[in-house]
């Protein structure tokens, strides 16, 4: 057997066993409201069927790339500059340590008030939760950058926005990529619970329809189900991203 089929195996084994422990807790305790695993696989083939399963995954990831783009548009040179400017820093850094820790779920009433029903309300709330892990993660790879490369690059006659393209934001870009990491893994969790709340679309609009409309915990907990698979795609990609060469710059390898 390969390496890479003893790691399948391995990845495979606890996913199996849950799905056995699952069936039968559901089994031995008789109940008729939580779904087997079967009646969950069932509940989504028939939503494939029907295209809503596309159509609702569609619709979050949609709201997540608007939001979250908008806040790396944003977030990534603010966070340059807070992090390279001594007076940007003592400026913005209040406000965004104040802000920082507001839940984005307490600005739901405020989103809807200031944008209605609709794709802006969760795109404005996806924004504000990811754009602050981002500033932070990049003001903190641009201030914890070694001296010793800003001294080289000098020394080779680097100034101005030559040394900050060819060595502030490759030096910085380890941090700046973790704080997107970061801030999509939250965007991802935000738009499941705006989407419960302010449009009539998307992965958490589909689990709260199917709670209210006849206690379809099946695709409650389909809907679970994709939200997770779709989140660790999301995850693997940015660790594919964390391994790129130029994004480890500042590392030996």
């Amino acid at each position: 057997m390969s390496l890479a089929s003893v790691r399948w195996l391995t990845a495979l084994a606890p996913v199996v066993l849950l799905l056995g422990v699952w069936h039968a807790a559901v089994v031995l305790s008789g109940s008729l409201i939580f779904p087997t695993p079967v009646q969950v696989a069932a509940g989504l083939v028939d939503l494939a069927r029907q295209g809503l399963l596309l159509k609702h995954v569609v619709a979050s990831l949609f709201r997540v790339t608007v939001g979250y783009l908008l806040a790396v548009a944003l977030s990534v040179p603010i966070g340059m500059l807070m992090g390279w400017f001594a007076g940007a820093h003592a400026l913005l850094n209040p406000l965004v340590q104040g802000l920082r820790p507001i839940s984005p779920i307490a600005w739901i009433p405020l989103a809807i008030l200031w944008f209605g029903v609709g794709d802006l309300s969760p795109i404005f709330l996806i924004f504000l939760s990811s754009f602050f892990p981002m500033v932070v993660g990049t003001a903190a790879g641009v201030m914890t950058i070694d001296g010793k490369y800003l001294r080289a690059a000098r020394n080779f006659g680097f100034s101005g926005l030559r040394l900050f393209r060819s060595v502030v934001l490759p030096a910085a870009l380890p941090q700046i990529v973790t704080g997107m990491r970061i801030g999509l893994g939250v965007a991802w969790l935000v738009v499941v619970a705006a989407e419960m709340i302010a449009v009539s679309s998307g992965l958490g609009y589909l689990i709260i329809d199917s709670r209210n409309a006849g206690n379809r915990y099946d695709l409650v907990v389909a809907g679970m189900l994709v939200i997770g698979v779709v989140g660790f795609g999301l995850d693997t990609l940015m660790r594919r991203l964390e391994r790129l060469d130029e994004v480890r710059w500042r590392y030996e390898t």
